[in-house]
This record gives C-alpha cells, structure tokens and sequence, in this order.
C-alpha cells in the first residue's frame, strides 16, 4: 500500500484550526482546565503532569491521547518528571485497552508539527490507537465514513471503569 487516506481528519484538523493556533488557548488546554466536565470532554484518566482523553474523530474504537497540561510544541518544553508521567500514562492506555478490548496491536505516536501530520500541531500529544485484524476496509475509501462499532460516551464509560493507573 503507497497511501493510507484518511479524508475524514479534515473536519478535526478545521476543527483544531478554529480552535485558534496560539500560545494561550488551544482545545486540549481548555480540557487540561475543565475538571468538573470529564464526560463531556471525554477525558479517561489525569495525573499529575497529564490527561488520558478520547479522541472524537477516532481511527478506531478506543484512540486516546495522552496530552501534558503544559502548552508546549514538543518534549523539549516538559520537565523530565513530565515527559515519565507521558509515557507512563502512554502505557496505562496500551494496559486498559487490552482489559477492555483485546486489540491485536497498536499504533502509537506523536505527531510534531503539521507537516508532519499533527491536527493540533501547537499542544503536544500522544496518540494511542488500538488495532484489530481486519479493523479497516472500504467505508472510508468508498463512502468516506469511519465505523467505529461503539459510541464515544459508552466507550469513555468502558475507558473508566478499567482504568487502574494513576
């Protein structure tokens, strides 16, 4: 395969545009502040230095991302303690999703700068994406449309009930 298409990220990348690209305020530190709305912002897990969320334009049942409070472009910006907390938080994703759902793998990744294919290039983010053989075909080629075999807010639901990290 020379490509993989992914049309349907357009609405996110618009999505974060509108958002505004800017040092103060973006999406994930609106979230990374709005503790009293963790449903409504689907947000599964918070340490001390990061939050665990579910994105809402999924590649799969059960993406999250793992993002720091602190607005910063990419790890050079986080204190050692921080960038740990990440990549624990990275791997208490990978541990619940195999509770949850049983993926037959994973893709996991930060995607630093739009170029490089980041939809909110200007707060670093990691994401962590389950997989299952099979999980693509031609919906999103054919029809441009993801399935995604269960809600957000259900899975969210599902998300925190396995949660045992942090």
């Amino acid at each position: 395969m020379e490509r993989l298409w992914a049309p349907w990220r357009m609405a996110y990348i618009k999505d974060a545009a509108a958002a505004g690209d800017s040092d103060t305020e973006c999406v994930l530190c609106r979230i990374a502040k709005e503790a009293d709305k963790e449903e409504e912002n689907l947000v599964v897990a918070r340490g001390k230095h990061v939050f665990v969320v579910l994105n809402r334009f999924p590649y799969s049942n059960g993406h999250l991302m793992i993002s720091p409070y602190k607005h910063v472009r990419d790890f050079s910006g986080l204190a050692p303690r921080a960038v740990t907390e990440l990549v624990e938080y990275t791997q208490e994703s990978i541990n619940t999703l195999r509770r949850m759902s049983n993926p037959d793998g994973f893709n996991l990744g930060a995607n630093l700068g739009r170029v490089a294919g980041a939809g909110i290039d200007f707060h670093l983010h990691m994401h962590v994406v389950p997989r299952w053989s099979g999980d693509t075909n031609f919906m999103p080629v054919l029809a441009d449309v993801k399935v995604i075999a269960q809600a957000l807010e259900e899975t969210w639901r599902e998300l925190r009930s396995h949660w045992q990290g942090g």
